[in-house]
Order: structure tokens, then sequence, then C-alpha cells
């Protein structure tokens, strides 16, 4: 193990993620260890806590605790399997020498961190495709969530790309099953969202709560949120296919909402269990046989502005297996939707 060092953000290094920059300094070092590291206040940029996600500037201060050996088969990158390699290169739906997109599947997490060691973040080995780094992060998934994932192939990409996602300068569309159909058929939901409390030893399992958009200013820790939906078709008033744009992005933004409004996702552990009431005739978000064991939300669309040429990338996802499956039992083709169902609705 290393001492404690007190390092500086070096000229030509500042405007980028901490992650980031700790990994071209030390790159050994995996996620999940940063995002430990950065949770215990061990990591510190001028004396104060951080995330992994801060961003750094030339001239500040980086406290970094002691480090493992770099020879130390914990921590040494580990070697991608073929099955792997496979797997995420069948995952590319569009690539040039800026950006790279995916279509994750339901159930690979996007990042590492607690119990996760199979990741895209770690995957992303495969996707160099003859450049010296791997394709950055801009963006996440939730881990069931299937669907369109963005990456940057160069830290200029990955920069401008950032800032579009975080000046909302993008347009997302995800698919949905839900239980029962939402009335009216197109509308907003505007609740708050606040962080609950992890029931892990480690705070996991963390949980979104919503919060009347009356309360939120005057509840701790609570951020506005805006959902739009529309249904594109029901099955009878069982279930419904709604298109969702998250207006904001908070964590389980639209998973929480339509749990909220009484229509749980299908196969929503988290936020649509059997006790949710809803419309669905108390289904919450289960449906019996394979249908209610998956989440069903899937990224479909992304329109974003690239970010060497300026011009508008849009990027489409098919559905992933389970969520074929579900269309295929209901009759309902992927055809059937228009690429914006909100286009002179909102």
């Amino acid at each position: 193990m290393s001492r404690v060092q007190n390092t500086y953000v070096a000229a030509g290094e500042g405007d980028q993620r901490l992650d980031r920059w700790l990994k071209r300094r030390f790159p050994h070092l995996q996620q999940g260890r940063i995002e430990k590291m950065c949770r215990k206040g061990e990591i510190r940029v001028d004396g104060g806590r951080v995330k992994s996600s801060t961003r750094v500037e030339e001239g500040q201060q980086v406290r970094i605790p002691p480090l493992p050996d770099p020879n130390a088969v914990d921590d040494r990158p580990r070697d991608l399997s073929h099955a792997d390699i496979k797997l995420i290169q069948s995952c590319v739906i569009y690539k040039d020498d800026h950006v790279i997109a995916l279509n994750k599947p339901s159930g690979l997490p996007t990042q590492g961190g607690s119990k996760q060691t199979r990741h895209v973040d770690g995957l992303a080995e495969a996707l160099k495709f003859g450049f010296d780094e791997k394709p950055r992060l801009v963006h996440r998934l939730d881990k069931d969530t299937s669907g369109v994932l963005i990456l940057a192939r160069t830290r200029l990409a990955a920069k401008a790309l950032t800032e579009a996602f975080r000046h909302r300068n993008t347009e997302k569309i995800y698919w949905a099953l839900v239980a029962g159909v939402p009335i009216p058929k197109l509308g907003s939901v505007k609740y708050g969202l606040v962080k609950l409390p992890g029931h892990g030893s480690k705070g996991e399992n963390e949980k979104m709560r919503c919060v009347h958009p009356r309360d939120v200013d005057k509840t701790e820790g609570a951020k506005r949120a805006h959902t739009d939906y529309t249904v594109l078709t029901s099955l009878a008033d069982r279930t419904a296919w709604l298109a969702l744009t998250p207006v904001t992005g908070r964590t389980h933004q639209l998973r929480a909402h339509m749990a909220e409004i009484g229509h749980p996702i299908i196969g929503d552990g988290k936020y649509g269990g059997a006790a949710q009431e809803n419309l669905g005739d108390g289904w919450g978000a289960g449906m019996g046989e394979e249908i209610g064991r998956k989440l069903h939300l899937h990224a479909r669309s992304l329109r974003i502005e690239h970010p060497a040429t300026g011009k508008e990338l849009y990027l489409k996802a098919s559905l992933p297996p389970h969520m074929t499956h579900s269309w295929q039992l209901f009759g309902w083709e992927e055809h059937h939707a228009p690429d914006d169902p909100f286009e002179g609705m909102i």
C-alpha cells in the first residue's frame, strides 16, 4: 500500500470528472474502489468531500488515501472473457470516431458499485476499436433498464456530451409497460423526489419518495421532477404501453412517478409491489408467469447534438427479449409507435 498523497490537478487536467482524473493517474484503480473511497470521505478536493462525478479544476489539491499495489491481484483490471467481449460488442448500435452508442441489456449495470463486478464501464475495454483509451460514460441507465446508452470516445466528446445532458439539450423517450391505463391518456407528473435511506449495511437499496409539488421547497433534500407521458395503446383496462420523457433527470424518476399515480411499471419490485394501489385491478407491477419478473422499462431513443459535427444525432434501440415477448403476447409491434409521440401534443 502507498502512503497518503496530496497532489494537484496539473495544467491541462482540469474540467473533467474526478474518477476519470484518478484513472489517468492510477490506471489500476477500479471504479468500485473509487466510489467507496469517495463515500468514506477518504478522497478530498481542497479539503472537502466529493463524489466520483465531481469535476476537478486546474490547481485544486486532491487528497488520495493509501492505494493498493498496482500489481495486487484484486485491483488488476480483470481480463475480459470471449463471451464478455462478444456480448458488449453485439450491443453497439452506432459508432464513429467520437461516440459509441449501445443498446444496453436489462440486468447489466452501467457502472461498478456495491457487489457489481460486471458492468458496461468495465466491459468498455472491448470497445476501443483501435483507440488507446476505452470510451467514457457520460450518462447512466438503471441496471434493469435497457436501451440507448451513449459513450464518448475522446475527452473532448465527453465534455460536449456531458454538457448536453447537464443542460438538458437532449430528447429522451422511454417505453414502459404499466399496470392499468392512466387517465388522462396524455399528461404530466410533477411530484418532487427525495432520497430515502437504504436498508443495507452500506446504504444499499436506496429508494426515492415522491413529494407533492407544494411541499418540495420545504422538504429537506427534495428536488423538483417532471415527467411527461402518453398512452400509445392498451389492453382493455389491464395494462398500457406508455411513452415517457423525463423533462428532469432524477434517480428512479420514471419508476417512482408511475407508481405514485397508481400505474407502476410491470416488473418493478422496488416501486411496484403487490400492495401498490393502481387501476389495474390490484396487479401491482406483477402480471404473473414470466411477464412480471423483469422490469419493462426501455430507453427507446435519444436525440442529441453530435459533439463534433453539431448535427442532430438520433439513436434508437430495439426492445429487449423479455419486452419483445410481452409485445408479441399482446399483439403489439414496435413500428406501431411514432418516433416522437409527443410531437405537437405538449
